[in-house]
């Protein structure tokens, strides 16, 4: 018999279980303490992702010069440096050590988006200047997306996605391939993947918040206005009016949720965050 059980609860013990079946490695993330699944090397990943950006940059159209690419180099160094300090000053331990930062301006206004690669390769693009309008904003986005790299959340999705389809196949020889003709029924029924739905959307959500809140906490720590990253979802709720799908089909939570959380945190984090100033 299958007993019910919550579904992040499930994806803890199954995937540290999974883990330590093929190298023990739940590791912590910095401040929240939640705990992540961490089989990859964070060296390897890294390498990966550099290799990756230069493949990008050498095919994309960017913007090398002028006022927004050095505004952009001004807030990712001011973050670097807070973040930096904060951590060094804390427990000694710096996430960011081995990151080779880099910001780059991609020349595309259609696209609202910014990104963090692991290691620190950051691109923005022209088209979420437009929404976030100013520097508090704008450090509200690259704070999330540096949050991300600091979590190590690539090394977290590879391992869970990992463990999963190892899970997955173990168990379908146990249950005669159940697991895969469910899958493919509803998937062939319904145009969705089950664990997409069920596993790694919520996942993503779950790290999407996290890297909100952190993101928060850098852009504070910086000594930006995190009052503005409501204005900025506000701005982008506009923006997207109409065109988000439900929360429950997005790796991403719904802008309104996203609003809710920020206003339920700024004021804790410019209390316990206030900015570092630089030596």
């Amino acid at each position: 018999m299958i007993h019910n059980i919550n579904r992040r609860k499930f994806i803890e013990l199954f995937g540290c279980g999974c883990c330590s079946l093929i190298l023990p490695s739940c590791t912590t993330v910095p401040i929240t303490e939640r705990k992540q699944l961490s089989i990859y090397p964070e060296a390897t990943i890294n390498r990966q992702a550099s290799a990756a950006y230069e493949t990008f940059r050498s095919k994309t159209k960017l913007i090398n010069s002028g006022k927004e690419l050095e505004t952009i180099k001004d807030i990712g160094k001011r973050i670097e440096y807070a973040v930096s300090a904060f951590f060094t000053k804390k427990d000694g331990t710096d996430p960011t050590s081995n990151f080779e930062w880099d910001y780059i301006l991609v020349d595309n206004d259609k696209v609202k988006n910014a990104w963090c690669m692991p290691g620190g390769k950051i691109a923005v693009y022209t088209g979420i200047l437009k929404i976030t309008q100013n520097d508090d904003a704008l450090a509200a986005v690259m704070g999330h997306e540096i949050a991300h790299a600091v979590a190590k959340h690539s090394i977290e999705r590879a391992s869970q996605a990992l463990t999963v389809n190892l899970g997955t196949q173990i168990a379908d020889i146990f249950l005669g391939g159940a697991i895969n003709r469910t899958r493919n029924s509803v998937g062939q029924a319904s145009g969705m993947d089950i664990f997409q739905l069920g596993i790694f959307n919520p996942f993503g959500r779950k790290q999407e918040t996290e890297a909100d809140y952190l993101g928060l906490i850098f852009a504070s720590l910086a000594g930006y206005d995190i009052r503005e990253s409501v204005k900025l979802w506000e701005r982008m709720s506009e923006s997207n009016k109409g065109k988000e799908p439900p929360q429950f089909l997005s790796t991403h939570p719904s802008s309104q949720n996203r609003i809710k959380n920020l206003n339920n945190w700024i004021t804790e984090v410019i209390v316990k965050y206030p900015p570092i100033k630089r030596t």
